[in-house]
C-alpha cells in the first residue's frame, strides 16, 4: 500500500523530488522565517486551562454529593454518570497513546538507523514510503545502537517505574492534569535551552498540546455538554436555582467554550501554512462560544422540561442529520477510514451544540446554513415550551426565559462578527500559494534560511502574515516556484532570488499533505512523531518533513486508487 507512515530511512536513489510539480495555482507557498517560542502568555494559558479543567470536574462532583444528601438519588445518579463515563472514556484514550509512545517495541532499528544516518551525514533523507523493506536494511547496516526497550537494570526500572507511575494517573482520572503539566515543563524548557535542545522541547510542548487539546475537547462535548443541559433542566423543572447548580452549569459552559477556542488556537499553532491566532481573538471566541452554546442549551432545557420523550428524538435526529452531512463533506482527519467516520460521528455531537469547521476552503455558506438552522431549532423550541409550559410557570418569568434565549444568541452572533470581520487572520486560506506583505529588511532577503522548499514543513511550526486576494497577483515573469517576499514599502531594490534551504536531515512522508483545518499526519500519526523526535534529538540542525505532492489529475487519481 502507498501510504505507509513508519519514518523508516531509505536509500535516495528512490527519493521523492524535492519540488512538487507545477500547479494550475503559480503562487508560491506561505513560510514563515521566525520561529516561534515559548511564551509568559503560552503559560498562563495553560495555567487557566488548568483551572477550568478543575472548576469543571469540581463543581459537578460537588453538586453530585449535595443531591446525595438531599436524598434526590435521580439527580445525582444522573449527574454522576456524565462525570465518570466520559472521565474513564478519555482515560482510556489517553493511556492507549501513552502505552504506544512508550511501548518497549517502538521500532528500536529503525530510530537507531535514523540517528546513525543523521549523525553521519551532513544530508540525510527518509522516507515512509516502501519501509518495511529498506527500514530493515538500514537498519543492518546501522550496527547494534540500543534500542529505547534495552539499557540494563537502571533503565528498566526506570520504565517500569514511569508504566506504575501513569498507571496511578491514569486510574485516579488525572492523565488531563499530567499532560497539561508536562507541556507547561517542556514549554519552560524550550524557553531555557538553546538549539538544537530548544527545537526539540518546542516539538514535543506542541505533540502534547495537539494531544490535550483533543482529548479535552472530547470530554468536554461527551460531559459538560449534557451535564449543562441537565442541570438547566432540573433548575426549570423544580422553578428555583440552587447555588451548586448555577455553579456547575457555568463551569460546564466556560469548559466548552474555552475547549472550541483553545482547539483552533493549538491547531492553527501546529500548521506552519496558516497564521495562528492571538489571544485577543482567541477571547472573543470564547466569547462568541458562550453565548451561542449558552442559548442553544437553554432552549435544550425549556423544551426537555416539558417533552423529555419528543426531546430525545430531537437530539438523536439532529445528530445523525449532522453526522451524515459532515460525511458527505469528506473530511480528512485521520489516518484511515474507520476512524475517520468515529471522528465525524464525534464532530456530530459538537454540532448539536456549536459550529465547528472541518472543511478546507470557504466556510460561509456552511455556517449560514448551519446558523440558520439552529435559529430556527432554537425559536421552535422555545415556543414550544411557552405554549405548553406549566401553570406553576407565569408568564412573567416565561417572558424572561424567552428573552434569555434570544439576547444569548444575538450577543454570541455579534462576538462571531467581531472575530471574523475584525481578528480573524486575513486573507484565503485554500491555497498552498502566497505572497507575503510583511516589513522586512531588504538585505535579509537573500539569505537561503529564511525559505524553504514549497512542499518542506519545517520546525517548530512559523508562521508570516497573509495577504488579501487582490495583493496575491503575481507579476509577469515570476517564477511560481520562487517563493517571494516584498521588499519594505519605498523601497525600490529588486528581490534576489531565493535559494531553499538544502543541508540537514529529511523526512519524506508518502501522504499528501492533509488541508487545514486537518492536523497533519506528523501530528495525529504517532509512528512519524518517534522518528522526529530521534531526529530532533540528533541531527545539529532542524529536519524538514516533505510531504507527497499530487500536482496532476492523473496523479491525484491513481494515487487515490492506492490508498
Amino acid at each position: 500500500m502507498a501510504a505507509k507512515s513508519d519514518g523508516a530511512p531509505v536509500s535516495q536513489r528512490n527519493e521523492i523530488p524535492t519540488e512538487c510539480p507545477s500547479r494550475s495555482d503559480p503562487r508560491p507557498p506561505l513560510r514563515r522565517p521566525v520561529e516561534q517560542r515559548y511564551s509568559l502568555p503560552d503559560c498562563c494559558w495553560t495555567l487557566c486551562a488548568l483551572l477550568v479543567f478543575f472548576s469543571d470536574g469540581a463543581s459537578d462532583l460537588w453538586l453530585a454529593a449535595d443531591y446525595y444528601l438531599r436524598r434526590d438519588y435521580w439527580c445525582f445518579a444522573l449527574t454522576l454518570v456524565f462525570v465518570i463515563v466520559p472521565s474513564v472514556v478519555v482515560q482510556v484514550l489517553s493511556f492507549r497513546w501513552f502505552a504506544y509512545d512508550f511501548s518497549e517495541t517502538v521500532e528500536s532499528g529503525t530510530a537507531a538507523a535514523a540517528v546513525v544516518a543523521a549523525s553521519g551525514a551532513e544530508e540525510s533523507d527518509f522516507s515512509t514510503k516502501d519501509s518495511g523493506e529498506r527500514g530493515a536494511g538500514r537498519s543492518a547496516a546501522a550496527g547494534v545502537l540500543p534500542g529505547p526497550g534495552t539499557g540494563g537494570g537502571a533503565r528498566g526500572c526506570c520504565r517500569a517505574f514511569m508504566w506504575l507511575f501513569q498507571g496511578i494517573i491514569h486510574i485516579f482520572q488525572l492523565a488531563q492534569v499530567w499532560r497539561y503539566v508536562h507541556a507547561l515543563y517542556l514549554g519552560v524548557q524550550s524557553r531555557w535551552h538553546g538549539d538544537p535542545e530548544r527545537r526539540h522541547y518546542y516539538w514535543r510542548m506542541m505533540f502534547e498540546s495537539a494531544d490535550i487539546s483533543m482529548l479535552r475537547l472530547l470530554e468536554s462535548f461527551l460531559k459538560s455538554a449534557p451535564q449543562l443541559v441537565l442541570q438547566l433542566s432540573i433548575m426549570i423543572q423544580a422553578s428555583q436555582v440552587l447555588p451548586l447548580q448555577g455553579l456547575s452549569a457555568s463551569a460546564s459552559l466556560i469548559s466548552l467554550a474555552w475547549m472550541i477556542s483553545s482547539y483552533q488556537k493549538v491547531l492553527r499553532d501546529s500548521r506552519d501554512d496558516k497564521l495562528p491566532m492571538t489571544y485577543k481573538a482567541v477571547i472573543v471566541q470564547i466569547l462568541w462560544h458562550l453565548f451561542t452554546i449558552g442559548a442553544r442549551t437553554l432552549a435544550f432545557a425549556l423544551f426537555a422540561s416539558v417533552f423529555q420523550l419528543y426531546f430525545g428524538i430531537f437530539i438523536v435526529a439532529h445528530w445523525c442529520i449532522m453526522t451524515f452531512w459532515i460525511i458527505q463533506g469528506e473530511t480528512d482527519f485521520c489516518m484511515s477510514k474507520w476512524e475517520e467516520i468515529i471522528y465525524n460521528m464525534m464532530v456530530g455531537i459538537v454540532y448539536v451544540f456549536c459550529w465547528f469547521s472541518v472543511r478546507e476552503g470557504r466556510t460561509r455558506c456552511r455556517m449560514l446554513i448551519y446558523s440558520l438552522t439552529v435559529l430556527v431549532e432554537n425559536v421552535a423550541l422555545t415556543t414550544a415550551w411557552y405554549l405548553y409550559r406549566g401553570s406553576r410557570t407565569s408568564d412573567f418569568y416565561a417572558v424572561i426565559m424567552v428573552c434569555l434565549v434570544a439576547s444569548s444568541y444575538a450577543l454570541g452572533t455579534f462576538f462571531m462578527f467581531v472575530y471574523y470581520c475584525l481578528l480573524h487572520p486575513d486573507g484565503s486560506v485554500s491555497g498552498w500559494g502566497y505572497i507575503v506583505e510583511k516589513e522586512v529588511p531588504v538585505e535579509s532577503l537573500a539569505s537561503p534560511a529564511s525559505s524553504l522548499p514549497p512542499d518542506l514543513v519545517s520546525s517548530p511550526p512559523r508562521t508570516l502574515q497573509r495577504t488579501k486576494g487582490s495583493d496575491r497577483e503575481q507579476g509577469p515573469g515570476v517564477d511560481g516556484d520562487v517563493f517571494q517576499v516584498r521588499p519594505p514599502r519605498g523601497a525600490h531594490a529588486p528581490v534576489p532570488p531565493l535559494t531553499p534551504r538544502t543541508e540537514g536531515p529529511v523526512i519524506r512522508i508518502d501522504l499528501p499533505r492533509k488541508k487545514y483545518p486537518a492536523w497533519d499526519a506528523h501530528f495525529i500519526d504517532r509512528r512519524l512523531r518517534k522518528t522526529i523526535l530521534v531526529l530532533e534529538s540528533a541531527a545539529p540542525v532542524t529536519p524538514r518533513i516533505q510531504y507527497r505532492c499530487l500536482g496532476t489529475p492523473k496523479e491525484v487519481m491513481e494515487y487515490e486508487t492506492t490508498v
